[in-house]
């Protein structure tokens, strides 16, 4: 599936010809360069590499400015593969262009990390019985996390406290409201998993 990088840049609203609020999330999106292309022959699989945003020269290990320097191109901070694209040559620059108003993508993002988090934020749990009859420190326990003898241990998956958040995550079926093709903008319906600034990809 051909798409883009891109990088968030907040939320907004929009309204729509009937007069309703639509929330929607602003994206940079691309341009973005073609960095390689891998084909069935000599890699086993078909896809086209692309790169964004900029990264320092001193910072850039020689041998990626050496990749870079194939596509005769300055060293970017971000590398994905696409599948799905056609004709496109080593230098290529693909950008907002390949979008259309009205089309549904698919949007893949980290989300904001939340760190160390109990089981009622991090499950919605309600805690452990009352306030009342002596449950002074129970409110926000997970209570019960397996039986006794049987089977002595405990499930896999148990939902349990922990990380919370900083995973990839990938929303599906998002309607383009706008493309600004001069400003290599793309308002998306709805919300998109991560903070403001973090990359995103964009597949059709």
């Amino acid at each position: 599936m051909p798409g883009i990088i891109g990088r968030k840049v907040g939320m907004t609203s929009i309204y729509s010809a009937e007069g309703k609020a639509l929330p929607c999330t602003v994206i940079e999106a691309g341009p973005c360069v073609v960095t390689q292309i891998k084909t069935q022959e000599r890699d086993g699989y078909a896809s086209v590499q692309l790169g964004f945003g900029e990264r320092k020269e001193k910072n850039t290990p020689n041998a990626l400015k050496g990749h870079f320097k194939k596509a005769n191109t300055a060293p970017k901070s971000k590398l994905f593969e696409f599948k799905g694209f056609d004709a496109l040559n080593l230098g290529d620059v693909v950008d907002a262009t390949i979008f259309e108003e009205g089309e549904f993508v698919d949007v893949i993002g980290t989300s904001k990390g939340k760190g160390f988090q109990g089981v009622v934020r991090r499950h919605g749990f309600g805690g452990v019985g009352q306030s009342t009859h002596g449950q002074h420190n129970r409110l926000r326990a997970p209570g019960s996390i397996g039986a006794c003898s049987y089977p002595a241990r405990v499930f896999k998956g148990m939902r349990m406290a922990g990380q919370m958040g900083n995973k990839r995550r990938l929303v599906p079926n998002l309607q383009i409201l706008k493309v600004m093709a001069d400003k290599n903008i793309v308002i998306v319906k709805g919300s998109v998993p991560g903070a403001n600034g973090s990359t995103v990809t964009i597949r059709k």
